[in-house]
Protein backbone atom coordinates (compact mmCIF):
# COMPACT_ATOMS: atom_id res chain seq x y z
CA UNK A 1 0.00 0.00 0.00
CA UNK A 2 3.13 2.30 1.02
CA UNK A 3 3.67 2.05 -2.97
CA UNK A 4 0.26 3.47 -4.03
CA UNK A 5 1.70 7.03 -3.13
CA UNK A 6 5.39 7.41 -2.11
CA UNK A 7 7.54 7.44 -5.67
CA UNK A 8 11.06 6.71 -5.31
CA UNK A 9 12.44 9.74 -5.35
CA UNK A 10 9.87 10.70 -2.56
CA UNK A 11 11.43 7.86 -0.48
CA UNK A 12 15.04 8.97 -1.04
CA UNK A 13 14.50 12.24 -0.31
CA UNK A 14 13.04 11.56 3.06
CA UNK A 15 15.05 8.79 4.07
CA UNK A 16 18.53 9.72 2.78
CA UNK A 17 19.15 12.77 5.07
CA UNK A 18 17.76 9.66 8.30
CA UNK A 19 20.42 7.36 6.84
CA UNK A 20 21.90 7.74 10.64
CA UNK A 21 18.57 6.83 12.31
CA UNK A 22 17.76 4.05 10.08
CA UNK A 23 20.99 2.60 10.94
CA UNK A 24 20.70 2.69 14.29
CA UNK A 25 17.26 1.43 14.35
CA UNK A 26 18.69 -1.68 12.49
CA UNK A 27 21.60 -2.40 14.97
CA UNK A 28 19.15 -1.59 17.72
CA UNK A 29 16.81 -4.09 16.46
CA UNK A 30 19.68 -7.33 15.46
CA UNK A 31 20.42 -6.34 19.10
CA UNK A 32 17.42 -6.62 20.88
CA UNK A 33 15.85 -9.02 18.52
CA UNK A 34 16.28 -11.64 20.59
CA UNK A 35 14.90 -10.29 23.86
CA UNK A 36 13.35 -13.15 26.18
CA UNK A 37 9.90 -12.45 28.05
CA UNK A 38 10.71 -12.02 31.60
CA UNK A 39 7.51 -13.06 32.44
CA UNK A 40 4.31 -15.03 30.17
CA UNK A 41 1.02 -13.28 29.72
CA UNK A 42 -1.87 -14.67 27.14
CA UNK A 43 -1.88 -13.77 23.61
CA UNK A 44 -5.20 -11.98 24.07
CA UNK A 45 -5.31 -7.98 23.76
CA UNK A 46 -7.83 -5.48 23.88
CA UNK A 47 -8.45 -1.79 23.67
CA UNK A 48 -5.12 0.14 25.59
CA UNK A 49 -5.64 2.35 28.10
CA UNK A 50 -2.70 4.84 29.95
CA UNK A 51 -0.77 2.82 32.09
CA UNK A 52 -0.49 3.56 35.96
CA UNK A 53 1.95 1.37 37.75
CA UNK A 54 -0.52 2.40 40.98
CA UNK A 55 -3.11 -0.27 40.72
CA UNK A 56 -0.03 -3.04 40.23
CA UNK A 57 1.26 -1.31 43.41
CA UNK A 58 -2.16 -1.79 44.87
CA UNK A 59 -3.00 -5.00 44.21
CA UNK A 60 0.31 -6.64 44.11
CA UNK A 61 0.00 -7.80 40.90
CA UNK A 62 2.25 -7.77 37.98
CA UNK A 63 2.16 -5.26 35.40
CA UNK A 64 1.47 -8.35 32.79
CA UNK A 65 -1.89 -9.11 34.61
CA UNK A 66 -3.53 -6.64 33.03
CA UNK A 67 -1.13 -5.58 29.88
CA UNK A 68 0.51 -6.52 26.89
CA UNK A 69 2.83 -4.25 25.23
CA UNK A 70 2.24 -1.38 27.92
CA UNK A 71 -0.07 0.36 27.72
CA UNK A 72 -2.04 -1.93 25.78
CA UNK A 73 -4.28 -4.17 27.74
CA UNK A 74 -4.90 -7.50 27.24
CA UNK A 75 -8.84 -8.94 28.29
CA UNK A 76 -8.25 -8.59 32.28
CA UNK A 77 -7.27 -5.05 31.76
CA UNK A 78 -9.98 -4.28 29.91
CA UNK A 79 -12.40 -6.12 32.55
CA UNK A 80 -11.08 -4.63 35.13
CA UNK A 81 -11.12 -1.20 33.80
CA UNK A 82 -14.55 -1.23 33.19
CA UNK A 83 -15.67 -2.69 36.65
CA UNK A 84 -14.20 0.78 38.03
CA UNK A 85 -10.57 -0.29 38.71
CA UNK A 86 -12.14 -3.15 41.05
CA UNK A 87 -11.39 -6.37 41.35
CA UNK A 88 -13.99 -7.64 43.42
CA UNK A 89 -12.20 -7.81 46.82
CA UNK A 90 -11.39 -6.16 49.90
CA UNK A 91 -9.04 -3.56 48.58
CA UNK A 92 -11.40 -1.98 46.13
CA UNK A 93 -12.19 0.55 49.19
CA UNK A 94 -9.77 2.91 50.24
CA UNK A 95 -10.51 2.16 53.90
CA UNK A 96 -8.80 -1.15 53.47
CA UNK A 97 -5.63 0.40 51.64
CA UNK A 98 -2.03 0.86 53.58
CA UNK A 99 -2.42 4.81 54.32
CA UNK A 100 1.17 4.87 52.37
CA UNK A 101 -0.64 3.93 49.37
CA UNK A 102 -1.40 7.45 46.81
CA UNK A 103 -2.92 5.99 43.10
CA UNK A 104 -0.54 8.33 41.17
CA UNK A 105 1.73 8.03 38.59
CA UNK A 106 3.76 10.39 36.12
CA UNK A 107 4.69 9.88 32.62
CA UNK A 108 7.02 11.86 30.35
CA UNK A 109 9.09 11.14 27.12
CA UNK A 110 13.07 12.64 26.66
CA UNK A 111 13.76 12.16 22.72
CA UNK A 112 15.58 13.13 20.58
CA UNK A 113 13.46 14.14 16.74
CA UNK A 114 13.71 15.15 13.69
CA UNK A 115 10.80 17.18 11.65
CA UNK A 116 10.97 18.09 8.00
CA UNK A 117 8.54 19.68 5.86
CA UNK A 118 8.54 21.04 2.26
CA UNK A 119 6.95 23.53 -0.06
CA UNK A 120 7.29 26.14 2.63
CA UNK A 121 7.66 29.35 1.98
CA UNK A 122 10.31 31.47 4.09
CA UNK A 123 11.71 35.13 4.43
CA UNK A 124 13.60 36.28 1.28
CA UNK A 125 16.44 37.27 3.20
CA UNK A 126 16.77 35.52 6.77
CA UNK A 127 15.63 37.89 9.55
CA UNK A 128 13.68 40.23 6.98
CA UNK A 129 10.34 40.17 7.22
CA UNK A 130 10.31 43.41 4.27
CA UNK A 131 12.26 41.10 1.91
CA UNK A 132 9.22 39.24 1.05
CA UNK A 133 8.62 35.65 0.90
CA UNK A 134 11.08 33.40 -1.28
CA UNK A 135 10.34 29.98 -3.11
CA UNK A 136 9.08 26.92 -1.54
CA UNK A 137 11.76 25.30 0.07
CA UNK A 138 12.10 22.33 3.21
CA UNK A 139 11.62 23.51 6.68
CA UNK A 140 13.49 21.06 8.77
CA UNK A 141 14.50 20.96 12.87
CA UNK A 142 16.44 18.76 14.59
CA UNK A 143 17.55 18.49 18.55
CA UNK A 144 16.65 16.55 21.90
CA UNK A 145 13.49 17.57 23.16
CA UNK A 146 11.02 16.57 26.28
CA UNK A 147 7.67 15.62 25.59
CA UNK A 148 4.59 16.76 27.81
CA UNK A 149 3.75 15.43 31.29
CA UNK A 150 0.83 13.55 32.80
CA UNK A 151 0.52 13.53 36.08
CA UNK A 152 -2.16 10.52 36.46
CA UNK A 153 -4.56 10.18 39.73
CA UNK A 154 -7.18 7.25 39.47
CA UNK A 155 -8.59 4.37 41.75
CA UNK A 156 -11.25 3.96 43.83
CA UNK A 157 -13.12 6.40 46.25
CA UNK A 158 -15.45 3.85 47.44
CA UNK A 159 -17.29 0.47 46.47
CA UNK A 160 -18.33 0.73 43.29
CA UNK A 161 -17.56 4.60 43.17
CA UNK A 162 -14.20 5.88 41.75
CA UNK A 163 -12.44 8.62 40.02
CA UNK A 164 -9.62 9.77 37.10
CA UNK A 165 -7.64 13.02 37.14
CA UNK A 166 -4.97 13.38 34.87
CA UNK A 167 -3.36 16.79 34.95
CA UNK A 168 -1.41 16.65 31.66
CA UNK A 169 1.23 19.63 30.61
CA UNK A 170 3.16 20.20 27.11
CA UNK A 171 6.67 20.17 27.40
CA UNK A 172 6.78 23.83 29.19
CA UNK A 173 4.63 22.65 32.07
CA UNK A 174 1.42 24.48 31.07
CA UNK A 175 -1.07 22.36 32.36
CA UNK A 176 -4.61 21.81 31.71
CA UNK A 177 -6.89 18.98 32.70
CA UNK A 178 -7.06 16.33 30.26
CA UNK A 179 -9.82 14.51 32.22
CA UNK A 180 -11.58 14.74 35.45
CA UNK A 181 -14.19 12.47 36.12
CA UNK A 182 -16.46 10.56 38.73
CA UNK A 183 -17.55 6.66 37.91
CA UNK A 184 -20.46 5.14 39.47
CA UNK A 185 -20.58 1.40 38.84
CA UNK A 186 -23.18 -1.09 39.41
CA UNK A 187 -26.65 0.29 39.96
CA UNK A 188 -29.23 -1.12 40.61
CA UNK A 189 -26.99 -3.97 41.12
CA UNK A 190 -26.29 -4.46 37.24
CA UNK A 191 -23.16 -4.04 35.69
CA UNK A 192 -25.28 -3.27 32.78
CA UNK A 193 -25.57 0.72 34.55
CA UNK A 194 -22.65 2.24 34.74
CA UNK A 195 -22.50 6.70 35.20
CA UNK A 196 -19.39 8.37 33.85
CA UNK A 197 -19.73 12.36 34.76
CA UNK A 198 -17.21 14.66 34.41
CA UNK A 199 -14.20 14.88 31.11
CA UNK A 200 -13.47 12.08 29.25
CA UNK A 201 -12.54 10.18 26.11
CA UNK A 202 -15.22 8.95 23.85
CA UNK A 203 -15.16 5.38 24.00
CA UNK A 204 -13.22 4.74 20.59
CA UNK A 205 -12.57 1.04 20.68
CA UNK A 206 -9.28 2.62 19.04
CA UNK A 207 -7.74 4.77 21.48
CA UNK A 208 -5.56 7.75 20.22
CA UNK A 209 -4.33 8.89 23.58
CA UNK A 210 -3.06 5.09 24.79
CA UNK A 211 -1.92 3.94 21.64
CA UNK A 212 1.94 3.37 20.51
CA UNK A 213 2.79 5.52 18.51
CA UNK A 214 4.64 9.22 19.76
CA UNK A 215 6.05 11.00 17.09
CA UNK A 216 4.59 14.54 15.74
CA UNK A 217 3.29 13.26 12.89
CA UNK A 218 2.70 9.60 13.72
CA UNK A 219 1.63 10.63 16.69
CA UNK A 220 -2.09 11.74 16.01
CA UNK A 221 -4.82 9.68 13.81
CA UNK A 222 -5.63 12.31 10.86
CA UNK A 223 -9.02 10.87 10.69
CA UNK A 224 -9.86 11.93 14.26
CA UNK A 225 -9.04 15.37 14.02
CA UNK A 226 -9.24 16.03 10.08
CA UNK A 227 -11.86 18.76 8.96
CA UNK A 228 -12.07 20.33 5.15
CA UNK A 229 -10.42 23.62 4.05
CA UNK A 230 -12.89 26.47 5.20
CA UNK A 231 -14.32 24.58 7.77
CA UNK A 232 -15.14 26.31 11.28
CA UNK A 233 -16.52 23.29 12.68
CA UNK A 234 -14.12 22.53 15.96
CA UNK A 235 -14.84 18.35 16.43
CA UNK A 236 -12.21 16.00 16.89
CA UNK A 237 -13.22 12.05 17.26
CA UNK A 238 -9.80 11.72 19.67
CA UNK A 239 -10.57 15.43 21.91
CA UNK A 240 -11.38 14.04 25.20
CA UNK A 241 -15.39 15.63 26.13
CA UNK A 242 -17.68 16.96 28.79
CA UNK A 243 -20.47 15.23 29.76
CA UNK A 244 -22.46 12.05 31.09
CA UNK A 245 -22.00 8.68 29.94
CA UNK A 246 -24.27 5.89 30.82
CA UNK A 247 -22.21 2.65 30.29
CA UNK A 248 -22.81 -1.63 30.55
CA UNK A 249 -20.60 -4.36 29.69
CA UNK A 250 -21.09 -8.35 30.46
CA UNK A 251 -19.13 -9.83 33.50
CA UNK A 252 -16.39 -10.11 30.96
CA UNK A 253 -16.79 -7.29 28.95
CA UNK A 254 -16.77 -9.19 25.47
CA UNK A 255 -20.38 -6.70 25.25
CA UNK A 256 -20.27 -3.40 25.78
CA UNK A 257 -22.32 -0.07 25.16
CA UNK A 258 -21.85 3.36 25.73
CA UNK A 259 -24.69 6.40 25.17
CA UNK A 260 -23.10 9.62 25.89
CA UNK A 261 -24.06 13.31 26.35
CA UNK A 262 -21.86 15.89 25.59
CA UNK A 263 -21.46 20.00 25.46
CA UNK A 264 -21.23 20.90 22.30
CA UNK A 265 -17.80 22.82 23.91
CA UNK A 266 -15.22 20.32 22.65
CA UNK A 267 -14.46 19.70 25.95
CA UNK A 268 -13.44 23.28 26.47
CA UNK A 269 -14.67 24.40 30.20
CA UNK A 270 -16.68 27.93 30.69
CA UNK A 271 -18.63 27.02 27.86
CA UNK A 272 -15.51 27.71 25.61
CA UNK A 273 -14.13 25.23 22.53
CA UNK A 274 -10.86 23.78 23.43
CA UNK A 275 -9.87 24.12 19.71
CA UNK A 276 -9.81 27.48 17.93
CA UNK A 277 -12.10 27.89 15.34
CA UNK A 278 -11.41 29.90 11.73
CA UNK A 279 -14.63 32.44 12.93
CA UNK A 280 -15.24 34.09 16.37
CA UNK A 281 -18.87 32.44 16.67
CA UNK A 282 -17.32 28.78 16.82
CA UNK A 283 -14.46 29.39 19.50
CA UNK A 284 -17.81 29.56 22.11
CA UNK A 285 -20.44 26.54 22.31
CA UNK A 286 -24.06 26.76 21.95
CA UNK A 287 -27.17 25.97 23.56
CA UNK A 288 -27.31 22.23 22.48
CA UNK A 289 -25.72 18.96 23.02
CA UNK A 290 -24.01 16.32 20.94
CA UNK A 291 -24.75 12.50 21.54
CA UNK A 292 -22.05 9.67 20.77
CA UNK A 293 -23.40 5.99 20.46
CA UNK A 294 -20.46 2.75 20.66
CA UNK A 295 -21.44 -1.03 20.93
CA UNK A 296 -18.44 -3.27 21.28
CA UNK A 297 -19.05 -7.14 20.51
CA UNK A 298 -16.48 -9.72 21.56
CA UNK A 299 -15.52 -13.14 20.23
CA UNK A 300 -12.93 -15.55 21.51
CA UNK A 301 -11.91 -17.71 18.34
CA UNK A 302 -9.84 -20.80 20.34
CA UNK A 303 -6.02 -19.90 20.73
CA UNK A 304 -5.89 -16.58 18.63
CA UNK A 305 -7.24 -14.79 21.30
CA UNK A 306 -10.85 -12.14 21.46
CA UNK A 307 -11.61 -10.52 18.33
CA UNK A 308 -13.71 -7.03 18.74
CA UNK A 309 -15.66 -4.90 16.68
CA UNK A 310 -17.05 -1.79 17.39
CA UNK A 311 -19.55 0.64 15.10
CA UNK A 312 -19.73 3.77 16.59
CA UNK A 313 -22.11 6.55 15.62
CA UNK A 314 -21.39 10.99 16.44
CA UNK A 315 -23.84 13.45 15.91
CA UNK A 316 -23.31 17.39 17.30
CA UNK A 317 -24.04 20.89 16.37
CA UNK A 318 -22.05 23.50 16.90
CA UNK A 319 -23.10 27.36 16.75
CA UNK A 320 -22.86 29.87 13.43
CA UNK A 321 -24.95 32.97 15.15
CA UNK A 322 -24.53 34.44 18.37
CA UNK A 323 -27.36 36.63 19.36
CA UNK A 324 -26.34 38.19 23.04
CA UNK A 325 -23.04 39.78 22.72
CA UNK A 326 -21.25 42.31 24.89
CA UNK A 327 -18.81 45.37 23.16
CA UNK A 328 -19.33 43.01 19.85
CA UNK A 329 -17.83 40.06 21.71
CA UNK A 330 -20.13 36.70 21.95
CA UNK A 331 -21.41 35.79 25.06
CA UNK A 332 -19.86 32.13 26.19
CA UNK A 333 -22.79 29.33 25.87
CA UNK A 334 -25.03 31.64 23.91
CA UNK A 335 -24.54 30.02 20.15
CA UNK A 336 -27.04 29.63 18.40
CA UNK A 337 -27.88 28.64 14.28
CA UNK A 338 -26.70 25.47 15.45
CA UNK A 339 -25.74 23.68 12.14
CA UNK A 340 -25.69 19.31 12.27
CA UNK A 341 -22.24 17.49 11.70
CA UNK A 342 -21.98 13.44 12.05
CA UNK A 343 -19.10 10.81 12.05
CA UNK A 344 -19.91 7.37 11.45
CA UNK A 345 -17.92 4.18 11.16
CA UNK A 346 -16.34 0.62 12.71
CA UNK A 347 -13.17 0.04 14.59
CA UNK A 348 -11.99 -3.71 14.70
CA UNK A 349 -9.26 -5.69 16.99
CA UNK A 350 -8.41 -8.43 15.41
CA UNK A 351 -5.56 -11.26 15.89
CA UNK A 352 -3.84 -13.90 14.08
CA UNK A 353 -1.42 -15.20 16.19
CA UNK A 354 1.45 -12.78 17.51
CA UNK A 355 0.15 -10.13 14.61
CA UNK A 356 -2.89 -7.55 16.15
CA UNK A 357 -4.92 -5.75 13.02
CA UNK A 358 -6.54 -2.24 14.33
CA UNK A 359 -8.77 -1.30 11.26
CA UNK A 360 -10.80 1.79 11.18
CA UNK A 361 -13.07 3.13 8.92
CA UNK A 362 -15.27 6.78 8.90
CA UNK A 363 -17.91 8.17 7.00
CA UNK A 364 -18.45 12.28 7.69
CA UNK A 365 -20.34 14.73 6.94
CA UNK A 366 -20.94 18.87 7.72
CA UNK A 367 -23.23 20.63 6.88
CA UNK A 368 -23.02 23.71 4.73
CA UNK A 369 -22.79 26.62 6.70
CA UNK A 370 -20.27 24.82 8.91
CA UNK A 371 -17.86 23.73 5.72
CA UNK A 372 -17.71 27.18 4.47
CA UNK A 373 -17.53 29.43 7.80
CA UNK A 374 -20.71 31.12 6.75
CA UNK A 375 -23.75 32.22 9.43
CA UNK A 376 -26.66 30.39 9.24
CA UNK A 377 -29.03 33.33 9.40
CA UNK A 378 -27.17 34.53 5.92
CA UNK A 379 -27.93 33.08 2.70
CA UNK A 380 -25.29 30.34 0.93
CA UNK A 381 -23.33 31.66 -1.92
CA UNK A 382 -23.61 29.33 -5.28
CA UNK A 383 -22.04 26.53 -4.94
CA UNK A 384 -21.23 26.05 -1.24
CA UNK A 385 -22.77 22.69 -0.31
CA UNK A 386 -22.27 20.00 2.67
CA UNK A 387 -18.54 18.72 2.96
CA UNK A 388 -17.94 14.98 3.03
CA UNK A 389 -15.18 12.71 3.11
CA UNK A 390 -14.29 9.24 4.03
CA UNK A 391 -11.25 8.08 5.66
CA UNK A 392 -9.24 4.69 7.20
CA UNK A 393 -6.11 3.05 8.29
CA UNK A 394 -5.03 -0.20 8.84
CA UNK A 395 -2.57 -0.59 12.28
CA UNK A 396 -0.51 -3.54 12.24
CA UNK A 397 1.19 -4.98 15.99
CA UNK A 398 3.70 -7.87 15.68
CA UNK A 399 4.34 -9.00 19.68
CA UNK A 400 7.75 -10.92 19.80
CA UNK A 401 7.68 -10.61 23.36
CA UNK A 402 6.08 -9.06 25.90
CA UNK A 403 8.91 -7.11 25.49
CA UNK A 404 9.29 -6.05 22.17
CA UNK A 405 6.91 -5.43 19.57
CA UNK A 406 7.03 -3.38 15.76
CA UNK A 407 4.45 -1.03 14.85
CA UNK A 408 3.27 -0.05 11.68
CA UNK A 409 0.20 1.86 10.14
CA UNK A 410 -1.14 3.22 6.85
CA UNK A 411 -4.03 5.69 7.21
CA UNK A 412 -5.88 7.58 4.16
CA UNK A 413 -8.35 10.76 4.39
CA UNK A 414 -10.13 11.44 0.92
CA UNK A 415 -12.78 13.66 0.23
CA UNK A 416 -16.10 12.63 -1.66
CA UNK A 417 -17.88 16.33 -1.99
CA UNK A 418 -15.96 19.75 -0.87
CA UNK A 419 -18.15 22.47 0.85
CA UNK A 420 -17.50 24.26 -2.26
CA UNK A 421 -17.51 23.61 -5.54
CA UNK A 422 -14.69 25.41 -6.44
CA UNK A 423 -12.44 23.76 -4.17
CA UNK A 424 -10.18 21.21 -6.43
CA UNK A 425 -11.60 17.67 -5.57
CA UNK A 426 -8.24 16.13 -4.17
CA UNK A 427 -7.47 19.46 -1.87
CA UNK A 428 -7.61 17.84 2.12
CA UNK A 429 -6.76 14.42 0.88
CA UNK A 430 -3.96 12.82 3.01
CA UNK A 431 -2.14 9.89 2.81
CA UNK A 432 0.07 8.79 6.26
CA UNK A 433 2.50 5.80 7.05
CA UNK A 434 4.32 5.36 10.23
CA UNK A 435 6.49 2.21 11.81
CA UNK A 436 8.55 1.82 14.51
CA UNK A 437 9.35 -0.21 17.30
CA UNK A 438 8.95 -0.11 21.35
CA UNK A 439 11.23 -2.26 23.79
CA UNK A 440 10.72 -2.92 27.21
CA UNK A 441 13.94 -3.28 29.03
CA UNK A 442 11.84 -2.71 32.97
CA UNK A 443 8.01 -3.01 33.32
CA UNK A 444 7.55 -3.86 37.35
CA UNK A 445 4.82 -3.31 39.73
CA UNK A 446 6.88 0.37 40.33
CA UNK A 447 7.96 1.52 37.36
CA UNK A 448 8.27 1.63 33.19
CA UNK A 449 10.61 2.31 30.68
CA UNK A 450 10.32 2.24 26.90
CA UNK A 451 12.92 2.66 24.90
CA UNK A 452 10.55 3.70 21.33
CA UNK A 453 12.04 4.71 17.65
CA UNK A 454 9.51 5.27 15.28
CA UNK A 455 9.64 6.83 11.58
CA UNK A 456 6.36 8.77 9.75
CA UNK A 457 5.63 10.32 6.96
CA UNK A 458 2.75 12.09 5.36
CA UNK A 459 1.55 13.62 1.84
CA UNK A 460 -0.88 16.67 2.52
CA UNK A 461 -2.64 17.82 -0.46
CA UNK A 462 -2.93 21.82 -0.60
CA UNK A 463 -2.84 21.84 3.27
CA UNK A 464 0.03 21.87 5.70
CA UNK A 465 0.18 18.37 7.80
CA UNK A 466 -2.00 18.55 10.88
CA UNK A 467 1.08 18.14 13.33
CA UNK A 468 2.53 21.40 11.89
CA UNK A 469 5.65 20.99 12.97
CA UNK A 470 8.39 22.76 10.99
CA UNK A 471 5.42 24.24 8.85
CA UNK A 472 3.02 27.19 9.53
CA UNK A 473 1.67 28.30 5.45
CA UNK A 474 -0.31 25.95 3.04
CA UNK A 475 1.48 25.17 -0.35
CA UNK A 476 1.48 27.85 -3.24
CA UNK A 477 -1.52 25.99 -4.84
CA UNK A 478 -4.81 23.63 -3.47
CA UNK A 479 -3.33 20.79 -5.44
CA UNK A 480 0.48 21.06 -3.98
CA UNK A 481 1.75 17.92 -2.43
CA UNK A 482 3.14 18.46 0.77
CA UNK A 483 5.54 16.05 1.95
CA UNK A 484 6.19 15.73 6.05
CA UNK A 485 8.09 13.24 8.24
CA UNK A 486 9.16 12.70 11.28
CA UNK A 487 12.06 10.65 13.33
CA UNK A 488 11.91 9.74 16.71
CA UNK A 489 13.76 8.04 19.58
CA UNK A 490 12.97 8.15 23.47
CA UNK A 491 12.52 6.80 26.24
CA UNK A 492 8.84 6.31 27.05
CA UNK A 493 8.52 6.06 31.30
CA UNK A 494 6.20 6.15 34.33
CA UNK A 495 6.76 5.33 37.78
Amino acid sequence: MFSEFVDAKRVAKWLLPNSFFMLVCAILTCIFIDARPAYTLPVSHSVSVRAIPAFARKYGLPCSACHTAWPELNYFGLAFRDRGYQLGNERDSPIWQNPSYWPVTARITPNWHRESTDQQQTDAVPGNPTSGLGPPGTVMQHGFDLSGMDLWLSGTLYKNISFSLLPSSDSTATFHFENALVRFDNLAGSEWLNLEFGRFELDNLISEKRFLFLSANGGIYQNYHFLPVGDSNTFGLGDNQMGIALQGHSANSYTRYTVAVLSSSEGGVGFTNTVRAPTPANNTTGRDYDISLAFTQGFQTGSLGVQRFQPYFYYGHRPTVFNQTVGGVPIPGTGTGNEPFYRIGVQSDLFLGKFEFLPFFQHAKDNAFLANSVPSNTPLSPGMQDAIWNGGFIETHYYVSPKLVFTQRWEIVRMAQQGNTATPNTQGNIDAYSFGSRWYPIMFSRAGLAWHMEYSIVKSIGIVPLSRNGSGVPPLTPTTPVWGSSAFVGFDFDF
